[in-house]
């Protein structure tokens, strides 16, 4: 009968002749340490000669060892390569997106059709998060918002990010006709990511002696936004993102003059796209349907 070598034990082999430890390696290939020395010692027995000196805290290839290595690592390498794209093709590929929560309401969620349409087998995986926290260290790429040009290897630019004064109905026809007055008798409500940005636009458009009544700070530009919509207050809401709120007449813009920021929304690309073609389509399609 021939001989017939579990794969296993040549994988065993391979990943504790890369780290000298059977420790690591088993941490590597989620088994014991018993179970790698136990693979390597069959395998040994096999092939009929010692692989690894083995010392009390230390082991060393032998020389017959270091040239077995030598020539059965690339073919390894190249199984693991072959079964891995070869269930990667017979499944639906999946792409994990982190983005701020307000985005993914507000503009991805409404374009996702567009996406499903053309993509039927490329799976989403959205990970929101909260605007001025970090991305999901599990994403393949990342859309955040910033002030400046994120430190990342590959970065494009989406759009910028402007803010307007604005309330709901009720409280715009009660206000339209007080001016910068408004501001002293209205809470202000904002982003706590941004707590000076009201006194900001004052200093922009010029109004003196600004001394809000009270300023209300949110986590999230959703409470902004819908504390704005019930009648809480003033908001500074952000532009473009918020403009179904305006269509939908369920906000009023107070005023005409908007704070301009360095704000922008980038999309990161991470390091593993090289051969994902389902994340350069992704990234295709975001820069193509948000870039303004």
């Amino acid at each position: 009968m021939p001989i017939q070598t579990p794969i296993r034990g040549l994988r065993s082999f391979c990943v504790a002749s890369k780290c000298l430890s059977f420790k690591h390696a088993a941490a590597q290939l989620f088994l014991t340490p018993s179970a790698v020395s136990h693979q390597i010692k069959q395998l040994e027995q096999q092939l009929g000669f010692v692989l690894f000196k083995r010392g009390t805290r230390s082991i060393d290839l032998t020389s017959a060892g270091k040239q077995f290595y030598m020539s059965i690592q690339p073919i390894i390498n190249q199984l693991e390569s072959t079964i891995s794209e070869f269930t990667h093709n017979q499944q639906n590929k999946t792409i994990v997106i982190s983005l701020p929560e307000f985005f993914a309401s507000e503009l991805f969620i409404p374009h996702l059709n567009e996406w499903s349409e053309k993509n039927p087998t490329i799976n989403l995986q959205l990970e929101t998060v909260k605007s001025g926290t970090e991305p999901s260290q599990l994403a393949d790429l990342s859309i955040v918002l910033a002030n400046g040009k994120p430190n990342a290897s590959i970065v494009h630019e989406l759009f910028p990010v402007r803010y307007a004064p604005s309330c709901n109905k009720k409280l715009y026809k009660k206000l339209k006709n007080s001016g910068y007055g408004a501001l002293k008798n209205t809470p202000l409500i904002l982003h706590r990511s941004r707590p000076w940005s009201w006194h900001q636009w004052a200093d922009n458009v010029g109004v003196d002696d600004f001394e809000p009544k009270q300023i209300i700070q949110f986590d999230s530009m959703y409470g902004v936004v819908k504390a704005a919509q019930q009648g809480m207050g003033i908001a500074l809401v952000p532009l473009p993102l918020s403009k179904a709120w305006f269509s939908e007449k369920l906000l009023a813009k107070l005023f005409d003059k908007e704070l301009n920021t360095n704000d922008r929304y980038y999309l990161i690309q991470h390091e593993n796209m090289e051969k994902k073609i389902e994340l350069t389509l992704f990234a295709n399609w975001v820069k193509e349907t948000f870039i303004d």
